[in-house]
């Protein structure tokens, strides 16, 4: 088999990689998209049984492919954004070679060579888009709870059903944290979770969905080159929502109303013993304080427009209810604990990628996309560009204007 040569190889059939092609289609530059799996892998193989998109269907939208479904304030499930991605695939008619696996980039003279399990290509620019959740993140302690003890991440989890009987402890209390320890409650099983830093959301603020708020005010917008602190921005957890039909608020204050026991953030394992920081309070505290000045934002937005009367009056939700006496460990060998649910984030893998770009926390080094090697982009990361670009209807004005980027420098003649 030998080298096919090409402009552009974009890596990743996701929505951003996609978004991509649709612009790289546009400026009539040849390319191809190469997949490790099918097209929206991610979403059919490495998500759980209910879960639904956290932002609402009206905003849900990929580059001349808006919603258009009977339910715009509703949410997607996991199969109608494979079936949402899959559409977008053959309208804009992308060059995907599925079942092919990169092994390597590195960078050659004039560009970059691909190797994959399907052949090789030589290229003068690379798009990553392989995105920024490829494994889950397992603190090291992990190696130190005892083996009786079930632990599951994200990607293992599909149902209550799997679990064993008995207690679960769920660790992480971002978006992924807050709805498997709901669901998991629901099913009958006492639970713990474990939170440390969070961000508080609530679903919907002045009679309108939160993030309608978020994108009317401008905030989705904010530049990643106005963002005081950037590295923290991209670090920040999921908001703490879920989409359901009901449109209903999940922070802890629900979950506490279900039964479900809070503590500190998990600091160690020793000798069989689960030990939690004492910090409870402060981050509870802390992501009040947040939620309060976000929601002042929105307030002074509506005041500054002019629609005050157009929307319901200002609220502010019940502070967190901390503990009493949070825990500060239980014994994992009484029996308590039957499963750990390590709902502790997420991080992309870069292994086949042979280009010295990585920082030593595995992260990509890049400026709004554009990667610290000649020809090498990125699209599909946390405020990649905005702040939107976390969310699938923030890749149109990113991809757009890297994919311009990547465009102009193939015009320069650059290597």
């Amino acid at each position: 088999m030998g080298v096919e040569n090409l402009t552009t190889v974009v890596i990743g059939a996701g929505h951003a990689g996609l978004a991509a092609s649709h612009f790289l289609s546009a400026a009539s530059t040849d390319h191809v998209v190469l997949e490790r799996g099918e097209v929206a892998n991610s979403w059919r193989r490495e998500r759980w049984d209910s879960l639904r998109l956290l932002t609402p269907n009206w905003c849900s939208r990929l580059p001349g492919h808006p919603y258009d479904g009977p339910d715009p304030d509703g949410y997607m499930t996991v199969a109608e954004v494979v079936e949402f991605i899959d559409r977008f695939a053959t309208a804009c008619r992308a060059p995907v070679r599925t079942e092919t696996a990169v092994t390597s980039v590195r960078r050659v003279d004039g560009g970059y060579h691909v190797t994959t399990s399907q052949g090789e290509w030589r290229c003068r620019t690379v798009v990553i888009a392989s995105g920024a959740c490829n494994r889950p993140v397992v603190p090291p302690f992990a190696d130190a709870i005892p083996s009786f003890i079930e632990q599951v991440t994200p990607f293992d989890y599909r149902s209550p059903a799997q679990l064993p009987d008995g207690g679960v402890l769920v660790v992480g209390a971002s978006a992924t944290g807050v709805q498997l320890a709901n669901e998991i409650r629901r099913s009958g099983r006492p639970v713990i979770l474990s939170v440390g830093e969070h961000v508080r959301m609530p679903r919907t603020y002045r009679g309108r969905d939160v993030l309608w708020w978020m994108d009317a005010a401008g905030v989705w917008d904010q530049r990643h080159d106005e963002i005081e602190d950037l590295t923290r921005a991209r670090r920040l957890p999921s908001p703490q929502l879920v989409g359901t039909p009901e449109r209903r608020t999940l922070d802890l204050n629900t979950l506490i109303g279900m039964g479900v026991e809070i503590v500190g953030r998990m600091a160690a394992v020793r000798d069989g013993r689960v030990l939690f920081s004492g910090g409870l309070r402060n981050a509870l505290a802390l992501a009040d304080l947040k939620l309060g000045r976000l929601l002042d934002t929105f307030d002074e937005w509506a005041t500054a427009r002019g629609v005050d009367g157009e929307v319901a009056a200002p609220e502010r939700p019940e502070p967190t209810r901390a503990p009493d006496a949070p825990r500060l460990q239980i014994d994992l060998t009484r029996g308590e604990i039957r499963t750990i649910v390590w709902a502790t984030g997420f991080r992309p893998d870069y292994g086949w990628l042979d280009v010295p770009v990585v920082d030593a926390k595995g992260q990509l080094c890049h400026d709004g996309g554009v990667v610290d090697s000649p020809g090498l982009y990125a699209l599909g990361l946390p405020v990649l560009r905005r702040r939107k670009s976390t969310f699938i209807h923030g890749i149109e004005d990113d991809a757009r204007e890297v994919i311009g980027h990547l465009t102009h420098y193939l015009a320069s003649g650059s290597n």
